[in-house]
């Protein structure tokens, strides 16, 4: 039986050549096909009006297509030179910053329209808050190594040692970084060719995706922007391992940082899997300390190369002042109450908030054990009192802690990108609080959450953005609810 056309206007595997028109939320420009038999949208992620792209159909309905980007054949006019290698990703770094911004700002005010059904959110709307750097901002990089490269002037795959990141489009294929991408440290972008070939040198393989096999796997550098001081993670197989001295390979880290170096571990990956930490694999410290320190509103973290911390610590400050604003806002609802922090990650938030109010219990809950340890060796640390972690799943939490309902007047939420689960939304609506600070890394499940919420007799009384990944799509909201 033939399959059944979708549409007159492209087919799934499709390689098409598009002029990028408009912008939707999450990076997607928006291109359009006409014809005879009307007009179709196409759906490019990364991408900006003004450019023409070479895309393929990914995705298709009778309404829209989506399509992988390839390649950018011809730039926007609003896009200028930039002194850094282009990488997949950093897709606007060519923009203005301001121009990003509106980009931003625009899209995602109208996510919560259409989807949250907020009408007048223009008038919710407080700031738009910047990164204060708007390059060099990320405290973590995985470069990954692959036996398969590509020449960007034959515009072709090529065997040969790459140490990078992955082609754009591609799962298989990756591009050497020759020098600094904007985005990480400038000394260690420089230098990362020389590890490369300090790594080829030794005639062992670098990762060859399609085959499963090869030795050198990953490199992953973490940075403090308190000590300026770099811990690195060399992710290799095990097959080859008494071939390559680890310590010779740390000393040629610390002939070009330095003192810089805060320590070396070695992972081993044996799964064909595509993650820099094995579930099976054994993590050793080669050298120096396996932490650094990071500074975060006056307080103290120690950060392993697991830990989940804030890749953009200097705007994540900025972000977690204006939670605190919009917590201590009415600081009545704050000062001698319990407050809940939930998916708390390693505790930040409730930390920061237990220093800036007057005995306060906070009560911190993730499901993510290890983050909740982290939390409490953190707090620990800080000498912060007046704090409770639990490890265990939100919902689950609720249930068998019914002594909160309508006890609670602030309940501080920074759920995952795939939001609050309808369930557990009910359970922290039916707490009765009177105001909810909701803090995404995803304005789209915030904006569905919003809907929710909204029917519950909630409103929302200010709405922040905060650039915490300048030159992509992404945007972190900070949202206060209050009851109505």
């Amino acid at each position: 039986m033939p399959r059944r056309e979708r549409n007159k206007f492209v087919k799934r595997g499709q390689i098409l050549e598009l002029l990028i028109e408009d912008y939707a939320f999450g990076g997607k420009g928006i291109a359009r096909i006409r014809n005879e038999h009307g007009e179709f949208v196409v759906f490019v992620p990364n991408t900006l009006p003004g450019q023409l792209v070479k895309a393929q159909v990914k995705k298709s309905s009778k309404t829209y297509a989506e399509c992988k980007l390839f390649e950018v054949l011809k730039s926007s006019d609003d896009e200028v030179d930039m002194p850094y290698q282009d990488i997949p990703g950093a897709p606007y770094i060519k923009l203005p910053i301001k121009l990003q911004h509106n980009y931003k700002k625009q899209s995602t005010l109208e996510l919560f329209k259409r989807i949250g059904k907020v009408k007048d959110i223009e008038t919710k709307f407080d700031e738009f808050v910047s990164s204060p750097n708007t390059f060099h901002y990320r405290n973590k990089m995985e470069y990954g190594f692959s036996a398969i490269g590509y020449n960007r002037e034959l515009k072709t795959d090529v065997d040969e040692f790459t140490l990078g990141f992955k082609k754009r489009g591609t799962w298989w294929c990756g591009e050497n970084l020759n020098n600094d991408s904007g985005l990480f440290d400038e000394q260690v972008e420089d230098n990362l060719k020389l590890i490369r070939q300090y790594c080829e040198k030794t005639g062992l393989l670098p990762w060859h995706a399609p085959r499963k096999e090869g030795f050198f796997r990953y490199f992953v550098v973490r940075k403090s922007y308190k000590t300026n001081r770099l811990l690195f993670n060399l992710v290799t197989t095990s097959y080859d391992l008494p071939k390559f001295n680890l310590e010779k390979f740390s000393n040629h880290l610390i002939e070009l940082f330095g003192e810089r170096v805060a320590g070396l571990l070695h992972t081993t990956n044996d799964e064909i899997g595509d993650r820099t930490i094995a579930t099976t694999g054994e993590i050793s410290l080669v050298y120096g300390d396996d932490k650094i320190v990071e500074e975060l509103l006056g307080l103290n973290f120690e950060i392993s190369m697991k830990s989940f911390f804030q890749t953009n610590p200097k705007s994540a400050e900025k972000l977690y002042s204006k939670v605190i604003e919009y917590a201590i806002e009415n600081k009545k609802a704050i000062d001698n109450t319990v407050v809940l922090d939930l998916f708390c990650g390693t505790g930040t938030i409730g930390q920061i908030l237990a220093s800036k109010s007057e005995n306060a219990q906070i009560v911190g809950v993730d499901i993510v054990a290890s983050a909740i340890e982290d939390a409490k060796a953190n707090a620990k640390r800080n000498n912060i009192e007046g704090l409770k972690f639990y490890a265990a799943d939100v919902g689950k939490f609720l249930n068998e802690h019914p002594e909160y309902k309508n006890q609670i007047r602030t309940i501080i939420l920074d759920p995952a990108r795939a939001g609050i689960a309808p369930k557990t939304l009910k359970k922290i609506i039916n707490l009765g609080a009177e105001r909810l600070v909701y803090v995404s890394c995803n304005p789209a499940t915030q904006a569905r959450d919003t809907e929710q919420l909204m029917q519950a007799g909630y409103e929302i009384k200010n709405l922040s953005l905060v650039d915490q990944f300048p030159h992509t799509a992404h945007i972190e909201t900070v949202v206060l609810f209050e009851k109505c």
